[in-house]
């Protein structure tokens, strides 16, 4: 590894660009005996397998577990979790022929790894017992697995529609239910991990009634409260495992700026296109290597310019993203563990710790939103006790700029926490209404911790609503419903779009789109990437739910143009407050494709913008916003700490626009592209808003021609954020601690001239999911201690002009608005405005 750490280090294109190189030193690992007590079968397997000592902490795993303590392991990528739980599971079911696991994951690629793991590791004569049980399992293999399975391979979505409400199907399984496995639970958070702790209620409901007291082993990357979370899932007492002592090599970890390809405007060439210059080093060096990338487009895009930058290794450079066939993802999962695969471009569906090999280094385009998400795609190298090598390419986001400004936010932070509210009043409803589907209730029972005065409103109102009957002493579902299908776990929904090519006459499927995905991804006309391979939309069909693509060997790809409105439909509470006002009503969000642009693949010119307009997607839900009134406006205006109205630029500007225009010959100044019929952009190097007057904002020298493109980029170097902007910011990241929540189970929208508030500034959060489950309303209600919240963190915050940690950042050349942020939070709070 140091050879490449050398040659980039003398590669003056790149040196310079090398801000941090983080070293974590490498570990010889801590080896204990095998446990005396493991089954002799098992010990004979682990031996085969080259296994005949375990690292320090699996031992301690293993001797909670078979202590009967609920245990969740955070060691880290790469050391060996997995054999914490399989050692006891398999050892108790050879052991005793009665005793039955349930394991849970939350892909399918993680359910058919630890498969082939159980398979090694058991006797031949005990495979019959192991089986997958997802939706990919055939009908004709269902009866049998649910007479034989001994150890069960599954997710929460086949345990929530498939598992418990037919139970007395599995009354084998479940009476001799001994261990629940729940892997990579540090998913499980906000509204979705709500989901998961009210299905573990109903799970230890079942097996409680079957005289079953499963124990539960939980695994997790690393988060700033596994513990706490675990217990919140779990609703039991637990024993932490965090202390890796697994053998591992030198880590280097760098963070890396792209150059700056304007000096004047500080623009930067594109993280992806240095993250494949980079990989392409990586594999002339012959070093495996794993590129992520945050979209599914950009995977597509950095597979094509690798391939083409390498054409000698293109077959040994795959692809990896969802929308693939199962067959292709194993395909890449075997090329990545044989070695055949020499680098891989994937989104972070290869972020969970399935078995990929060798991986000796990692790049990542862009900071992927979290620290603890960082860390997980940098841990995907040296999973084999080598050295390894991580690089972090920033791209011009001002998140991932802070962040090479200041290293210690990546290297010296906790990771994020991860929040639940299981008893959310919405969610817990409609999981009682499938536990009582289940099994009646009897008066007095418990729901997890929930007490019989808890649970008992609900069931009023259930049998009110005439689907439970109340008897003396029990409520016993009557309705002709099914309540675990219309209850989805997850936020997404809607089935998916089949994408086909037409091949000697037939049709051929090569992949599938989300619901969610298709109107941006595959729009008629639209060029869509499938494993370097280009096509054309012919036809979005939304009845069959069909995409029919043909090949296509142009010289663009396209970028879908989406806008997004936000209207309230009733208002159902206001209420003043200093300041102004604040709302709880009923909203719709309408996103729509409103048209495309056709951009070169070689210089990145927009050839085209074509108009196209697909059906509205709306959706209903909840939101809290916050309105100023015109005072508290007039009052930041006076003291200059208000930027919420648009530009101005003064009575000159259409002819120094023009000027600007002739002196550049009409000709974008970053990349060369002349102007074709649509006039160019021009720029203001120095931001208009940091000049007394537009006199001296709008001298030519300040001016500059720049097409749509390039004007975007400069624009993100020189962002600025107004205070509104930062104030939604601040709220869209302390709101989900007071509603036990994940960030993107809310959405945000700020705008300084609202039509909602009749013009006035709105902030608003609101649930991100159909009809909401009242999180916007609780947020109406705990308005004040927010505030005052928001207003703390503000000014306690070290920083001088934004930080991530509260109103967030500009571009490199802009401010965050951090002064005007709390002005705004010191009117919101009734407290005075002082210079």
């Amino acid at each position: 590894m140091k050879k490449i750490l050398d040659f980039w280090q003398n590669d003056p294109s790149l040196s310079p660009n090398i801000s941090t190189i983080h070293v974590t030193n490498a570990n010889p690992g801590h080896f204990v005996p095998l446990p005396e007590k493991l089954d002799k079968a098992l010990v004979d397997a682990l031996l085969q397998e080259n296994i005949k000592a375990l690292y320090r902490h699996q031992w301690e795993a293993i001797q909670n577990i078979t202590q009967s303590k609920h245990t969740i392991i955070t060691t880290g990528t790469a050391s060996g979790k997995s054999l914490c739980y399989l050692l006891p599971i398999l050892d108790k079911c050879l052991k005793d022929n009665t005793a039955t696991s349930l394991l849970l994951f939350p892909t399918k690629a993680l359910t058919q790894d630890q498969l082939n793991t159980f398979l090694r590791l058991s006797p031949s004569t005990f495979h019959s017992s192991i089986a997958i049980y997802d939706g990919d399992t055939p009908s004709s293999q269902r009866a049998k697995i649910r007479q034989t399975a001994r150890i069960l391979l599954s997710n929460p979505d086949m345990l929530h529609t498939a598992i418990l409400p037919h139970h007395p199907n599995w009354e084998r399984f479940f009476r001799g239910l001994t261990f629940v496995v729940l892997d990579e639970v540090h998913l499980y958070r906000g509204v979705f991990g709500s989901h998961i702790a009210n299905l573990i209620r109903r799970l230890k409901r079942v097996g409680q009634f079957y005289s079953a007291s499963p124990i539960f082993i939980l695994t997790s990357a690393t988060v700033a409260n596994a513990k706490e979370h675990a217990e919140n899932l779990i609703e039991e007492p637990f024993q932490q495992i965090s202390d890796s002592q697994s053998p591992r090599g030198t880590k280097y970890f760098l963070l890396y700026n792209p150059p700056i390809v304007h000096e004047e405007l500080g623009v930067r060439r594109s993280a992806l296109s240095e993250a494949v210059r980079m990989s392409g080093d990586l594999i002339v060096k012959g070093i495996q290597t794993l590129l992520f990338t945050h979209t599914r487009k950009n995977v597509e895009i950095g597979m094509k310019l690798l391939q083409s930058q390498n054409p000698d290794k293109a077959h040994q450079i795959f692809a990896y993203r969802s929308g693939y066939l199962p067959t292709e993802r194993r395909k890449t999962e075997e090329a990545l563990k044989t070695g055949k695969a020499k680098a891989v471009v994937a989104t972070n569906a290869l972020e969970l710790g399935i078995d990929i090999g060798g991986m000796e280094a990692v790049i990542i385009s862009g900071y992927p939103g979290s620290i603890a998400a960082t860390h997980q795609q940098a841990g995907r190298a040296g999973r084999q006790k080598q050295d390894s090598l991580a690089v972090l390419v920033a791209s011009s986001n001002p998140l991932d700029q802070y962040i090479l400004k200041h290293p210690e936010y990546l290297f010296e932070n906790p990771p994020e926490m991860a929040l639940i509210n299981p008893n959310n009043p919405l969610i817990l409803y409609q999981h009682i209404r499938c536990a009582v589907f289940e099994l009646p209730f009897r008066q007095n029972d418990t729901f997890g911790k929930l007490p019989w005065e808890d649970i008992h409103p609900y069931l009023q109102v259930l049998t009110l609503n005439r689907e439970v009957f109340a008897t003396a002493d029990r409520f016993i579902w009557r309705a002709n419903q099914y309540p675990s299908q219309n209850v989805s776990l997850r936020s997404t929904s809607g089935d998916s779009f089949l994408l086909q090519v037409e091949e000697d006459d037939r049709l051929i499927t090569i992949g599938e789109l989300d619901q969610a995905s298709v109107d941006w991804m595959a729009h008629p006309n639209a060029i869509y990437l499938h494993q370097g391979q280009t096509f054309i939309v012919q036809e979005l069909d939304f009845e069959k739910k069909l995409v029919r693509l043909s090949s296509f060997n142009g010289d663009y790809y396209t970028q879908p143009l989406m806008d997004q409105t936000i209207r309230t439909i009733s208002e159902e509470k206001n209420q003043s407050v200093p300041g102004g006002a604040i709302h709880f009503g009923e909203i719709e969000v309408t996103r729509q494709l409103k048209g495309f642009r056709k951009i070169s693949w070689l210089t990145k010119e927009i050839l085209a913008t074509e108009e196209l307009e697909l059906p509205p997607r709306t959706m209903r839900t909840v939101g809290y916003w916050i309105e100023l009134d015109a005072v508290s406006v007039q009052k930041l205006s006076e003291y200059n700490l208000w930027s919420g109205k648009p530009n101005n630029y003064g009575p000159n500007w259409e002819k120094q626009r023009k000027l600007a225009r002739q002196r550049d010959q009409y000709t974008c100044q970053l990349c060369g592209i002349p102007e074709k019929g649509t006039p160019h952009h021009v720029h203001h190097k120095i931001p208009f808003r940091q000049f007394p007057s537009y006199e001296q904002a709008n001298r030519l020298e300040n001016l500059i021609t720049l097409c749509p493109v390039c004007h975007h980029k400069a624009e993100s170097v020189v962002r600025i954020r107004t205070g509104l902007s930062g104030l939604r910011f601040l709220l869209s990241q302390i709101a989900p601690l007071f509603v036990l929540c994940d960030p993107g189970d809310l959405g945000s929208h700020s705008d300084p001239q609202s039509p909602i508030s009749q013009g006035n500034p709105i902030v608003m959060l609101y649930d991100n999911s159909p009809a909401g489950i009242g999180l916007s309303e609780t947020l109406f209600e705990k308005h004040e201690p927010i505030l005052n919240s928001a207003l703390e963190v503000v000014q306690n915050c070290p920083c001088g002009e934004g930080c991530p940690s509260c109103v967030g950042v500009g571009g490199e050349n802009g401010s965050a608005g951090k002064v005007e942020a709390i002005a705004i939070l010191k009117i919101l709070n009734g407290q005075p405005l002082r210079l």
